[in-house]
């Protein structure tokens, strides 16, 4: 069986993932995301008012023309998992193809919504739930597995397409992690079978492949958070708390830990109450019943309000724009535009590192900088990551002993730590090991 891979989208970049796989007559599409910086460099863009052909010359999604080249009818698109560089783009690109969409429950219900904010495209591809072990049928001769991983948000995959030339594992994104703050642990013991079983090739995620060392667990990082705000009990002034807003596990924790130093904790933003509310809804996380989650700017603004007048020592606001967004309630907290006033000595916590990309960069920069003219003291860095280290990319190459492999989610330079580690794995560029660019096809076995 012929098989190939077209590397469609975040070949040169972090962000705008998108890979299709064709086996035979069968091509399955792995993710279609954004890149949210393309977006974020301009001001007051939205991209769910922007034509498909436009974001597309901005570079803001995957430039999927390659597909008119891939001979074959595409199955299934699989997202990965619910961050916007895999799913971002599914409102503005889904509707081309005459295949449902196919993911976790949480994953799912995300996707949804990105389709209901359309405002060009009516996207009516099914959307179909499978959880973590499940498989469906691709072709004749073709399955489609998940396999459950762990990563910044919750319900999150890998991929595996099983062909008769051996397993296609799309790998983005995810940690190694084994004592998870929720949901189920890393399943390696499938991914050793699927080893065993062969691998024709490893589509992997190569952020953190210069890093050292094995990522640690997001039991580390609450233990940190616990730490900080533990530290904080008896501080009677205001304490204010910013992660990423998919990022349930850490959201419970900062929830929890308030409650534990006397605080009522409060989401304020409108991605903070998309993301807790819809895993709160759909029973991926318990949370206080009387938790506020407010998103629409008026009552974010009406609950800064009240936390002032009701004394800011009793609530802990947990709020967007730790990258420093410019329209997140942070960065509006930094610029003086709400209710809510920063005294000396009032403590912000970072618990996430800012993304490494010059736009991401600049705007936390300006934040924070904003922040410490109002006096306000930084926690920084109370965060893991949600990729493998060195360690965790040799693991993988372990158990899965794959023919090919291929480097994604990162640019050229971000390529080269994993390029020398898999060289050191017997790999050998341009024979097993395939650094390529967006549009390009590889193919595999003819």
């Amino acid at each position: 069986m012929e098989v190939e891979i077209a590397t469609i989208g975040g070949y040169e970049e972090v962000g705008r993932q998108m890979t299709a796989v064709r086996a035979g007559d069968n091509v399955v599409i792995f993710d279609m995301g954004l890149n949210l910086s393309k977006v974020l460099i301009h001001d007051n863009v939205e991209t769910e008012r922007m034509h498909s052909l436009d974001l597309i010359d901005m570079g803001a999604i995957p430039d999927d023309r390659v597909m008119s080249d891939i001979e074959g009818d595409v199955q299934a698109i699989v997202p990965t998992h619910g961050h916007l560089d895999h799913i971002g783009a599914i409102s503005k690109l889904a509707h081309r193809y005459d295949a449902p969409i196919v993911a976790t429950p949480f994953t799912i219900e995300l996707v949804k919504q990105q389709i209901e904010g359309e405002e060009k495209f009516g996207v009516q591809n099914d959307l179909v739930k499978m959880d973590a072990g499940g498989t469906m049928p691709i072709g004749e001769k073709c399955e489609l597995e998940f396999v459950n991983v762990t990563h910044s948000i919750i319900d999150a995959i890998n991929p595996v397409l099983h062909t008769p030339e051996g397993a296609v594992v799309y790998g983005l994104d995810k940690r190694m992690d084994h004592n998870p703050v929720l949901g189920d642990p890393i399943d390696m013991d499938r991914f050793r079978e699927i080893g065993r079983e062969g691998v024709l090739c490893y589509i992997e995620d190569c952020t953190n492949a210069g890093k050292k060392g094995k990522t640690p667990s997001e039991s580390v990082a609450r233990s940190q958070l616990k730490d900080v705000m533990y530290s904080l009990e008896d501080y009677d002034g205001g304490i204010v708390a910013t992660t990423f807003s998919s990022h349930i596990a850490r959201v419970k924790s900062l929830v929890e830990f308030a409650e534990d130093i006397g605080r009522q904790p409060v989401l304020l933003g409108r991605s903070m109450e998309k993301y807790s509310g819809t895993a709160e809804r759909l029973d991926f996380v318990d949370f206080p019943s009387d938790l506020g989650m407010y998103g629409h700017r008026k009552s974010v603004d009406r609950t800064f309000k009240r936390i002032m007048d009701e004394g800011k020592e009793d609530y802990l606001p947990v709020v967007t724009g730790h990258q420093g967004e410019p329209r997140a309630m942070l960065t509006r907290m930094a610029r003086g535009e709400t209710p809510y006033e920063l005294d000396e000595g009032d403590k912000v916590i970072f618990s996430a590192r800012v993304i490494p990309e010059p736009t991401n960069e600049g705007q936390r920069y300006q934040a924070e900088k904003l922040l410490g003219m109002q006096g306000a003291r930084i926690y920084d860095d109370i965060h893991v990551s949600g990729h493998l280290n060195s360690e965790g990319h040799y693991q993988m190459l372990q158990a899965l002993n794959p023919t090919n492999v291929i480097p994604a989610h990162q640019d050229m330079k971000g390529f080269s730590p994993y390029v020398e580690l898999a060289s050191n794995e017997g790999y050998e560029l341009g024979r097993d090991l395939h650094v390529t660019k967006n549009g390009n096809t590889i193919q595999l076995t003819e």
